[in-house]
């Protein structure tokens, strides 16, 4: 079974399950300034694990791209990736443990799915703490299922614990493991005393409670089930691969790799890792770029993000010999593997050809002006008798040139230097702890923390996306929209600056929306219909599938101000939202300006 296939028949299986299928959503968060990537499946589906209703019903299964940035230098060894897909299925209110459990079981062992072997099969559940009791429904469930006591691991909250935030939805789970060593596994081996060979492929999430504070959990009238699966690793599992990076989903793209480069993989480790971070690096920098909501390079953010991965990828072609642009030829290779299920990329492709040749070489001229900068310093250096760069300069070039460590030790050794390694990694770590301090103060609310006040915001942005069509014609469209309880910010495609004419025509226009106190009213219809219907949306939804629709003003032809595709939450009237002011308009990217808003006063929303 390759890939697809397994993708396939995932949701062919929560089909017969009556599951609706769902399109995946994009790779950047909307209104939701916590994180800078959709880190898992479940995370578009926050507002309805929260009590939205979703137009799809009560059982809901997809397939989602996700990035996970949290461990970027650790990318290299035979399993992580940066970016990944997740398959999932959610009960919102609907099945609970009983049934998740024996659904995703079902879908491991029976020989009319992924016949896997049951022996080969661990699990674990919550231990139980000073907040809640011991899972025992979860562990009793499992062995009714036939899994041996043995095969069961009782861990703690931090590996069988889900929260939406430090306070919300919230609830134990059950992970589900598999076994990668050698024959059979021991009796009674499982997670909790054999980490190394046992491989996580599954997750299932029971929202069960309320957190009310640190030490406050009341059980949730409608509980929730949010399952996810890993498919490289499964699929690496699938196929008896001790490697994700064996598989077809990585093969055609390490082939290319080791076409520009003349090397083979697997003849030396150390070359083999820069194999392995290229084929990541450049296929996560593909599916970023070439997302229906794609960043673009830049020293902030997502955008920062995507740099790194960029330039990470050249340093390691750098290593194994590459000296022209190859980042597009790879990208080539991703491109045509995966645009089946994910046809945005090749709508997108000329986009992602174009921005990672123009950063990969950027990154070279970043590092001619690194060498020219070391060789200002050289000079000071030389007096240093002990013939040492400090940790400190080193990084240096590295955050202020983007000059590599590696690349500053052989320079340095050229002239008879070495480098303070854990002086580095110690202004490093300084670095990541500010970065991460910072990244905390802003990361305040969003959805998993929602309120009234980006309620507010939310609806705010479908004034400002009809009033900025209004003003500057169709050509605008939305690229991006992050809010918190300060400010929102609404990004779009506009080719110069807006005038402070304009400015002030859309802010007003807005105002003057909210003023009329026109109605919000939301209908769920297909896409066709919606499309019909002239709302505006990222249309990257299947065909046929169930939306919600947000209307400003009167829903009848010709007389309603703002028709979105949407999934909520929104006011139910616009004098809800208060005075609207534009504080700033700038660029975002080339061909994307970026507005900084704010609103104040308002009326109560209605309860």
């Amino acid at each position: 079974m390759n890939a697809n296939e397994l993708r396939s028949k995932y949701i062919e299986f929560f089909k017969s399950k009556n599951h609706a299928v769902i399109s995946g959503q994009s790779l950047i968060p909307e209104n939701d300034p916590s994180v800078l990537f959709t880190t898992a499946g479940m995370h578009p589906l926050v507002p309805y694990l929260l009590g939205e209703k979703h137009p799809a019903g009560t059982r809901l299964t997809d397939y989602q791209k996700c990035v996970r940035t949290g461990d970027i230098d650790e990318v290299g060894d035979p399993s992580h990736l940066t970016c990944f897909e997740m398959l999932g299925n959610w009960s919102l209110g609907d099945y609970f443990k009983k049934e998740s459990i024996a659904f995703s079981y079902e879908f491991l062992t029976s020989k009319d799915w992924l016949a896997l072997d049951p022996r080969k099969i661990s699990v674990t559940v919550f231990a139980g703490d000073e907040n809640a009791p011991r899972d025992e429904e979860a562990a009793q469930i499992w062995k009714d299922n036939g899994m041996p006591e043995g095969r069961i691991a009782y861990l703690p909250a931090s590996d069988n614990w889900w929260a939406a935030g430090p306070t919300g939805p919230c609830g134990p789970d059950t992970e589900i493991f598999y076994w990668v060593g050698e024959g059979l596994p021991p009796e009674n081996s499982n997670k909790g005393n054999d980490s190394a060979n046992w491989m996580e492929i599954w997750n299932n999430v029971f929202m069960q409670y309320n957190r009310v504070d640190e030490k406050t959990l009341v059980p949730l009238p409608k509980k929730n089930v949010d399952t996810g699966m890993g498919l490289e690793r499964t699929n690496c599992i699938l196929q008896g691969k001790t490697s994700v990076y064996l598989t077809e989903v990585f093969q055609p793209i390490i082939k290319k790799i080791e076409a520009i480069t003349g090397y083979t993989y697997g003849s030396d480790e150390e070359k083999d890792k820069s194999v392995r971070i290229i084929a990541d690096h450049i296929r996560s920098s593909v599916f970023i770029l070439g997302d229906q909501r794609g960043v673009t390079p830049d020293r902030v953010g997502a955008g920062y993000v995507l740099r790194r991965l960029i330039r990470r990828a050249v340093r390691h072609g750098m290593k194994l010999g590459i000296e022209k642009d190859f980042m597009a030829d790879i990208a080539k290779v991703v491109v045509e593997n995966f645009k089946a299920p994910y046809p945005e990329l090749a709508d997108n492709e000329n986009k992602v050809y174009s921005e990672l040749t123009a950063e990969e070489a950027k990154f070279r001229t970043t590092l001619k002006k690194g060498e020219a900068e070391f060789q200002k310093m050289l000079p000071n250096l030389m007096k240093n008798p002990k013939k040492i760069i400090s940790g400190k300069v080193a990084y240096n070039l590295y955050e202020t040139y983007g000059y590599p460590l590696e690349l500053t030790q052989e320079l340095g050794a050229e002239n008879g230097f070495t480098v303070d390694i854990e002086g580095f990694k110690e202004a490093e770590r300084k670095h990541q702890e500010a970065s991460k301090t910072a990244e905390a103060g802003k990361a305040k609310g969003g959805l998993a923390e929602q309120s009234d006040v980006t309620t507010k915001y939310h609806t705010a942005t479908h004034l400002l996306q009809q009033a900025l069509v209004d003003v500057l014609g169709d050509q605008v469209a939305q690229k991006g929209s992050n809010i918190n309880n300060e400010r929102m910010r609404f990004d779009f495609t506009f080719e110069r600056p807006m005038t402070p004419e304009e400015i002030k025509k859309v802010q007003d226009i807005v105002n003057e929306k909210i003023k009329e106190d026109l109605p919000v009213d939301m209908r769920e219809m297909t896409l066709d219909e919606a499309k019909a219907e002239g709302a505006r949306a990222l249309f990257t939804n299947k065909y046929g599938e169930k939306v919600k629709v947000y209307t400003i003003g009167r829903d009848v032809k010709n007389d309603w101000f703002s028709k979105e595709v949407c999934g909520g939450p929104h006011v139910q009237h616009t004098a809800q939202i208060g005075d609207f002011k534009i504080e700033k308009e700038q660029s975002s990217s080339a061909g994307v300006r970026r507005i900084r808003a704010t609103i104040s006063g308002g009326l109560p929303l209605d309860k």
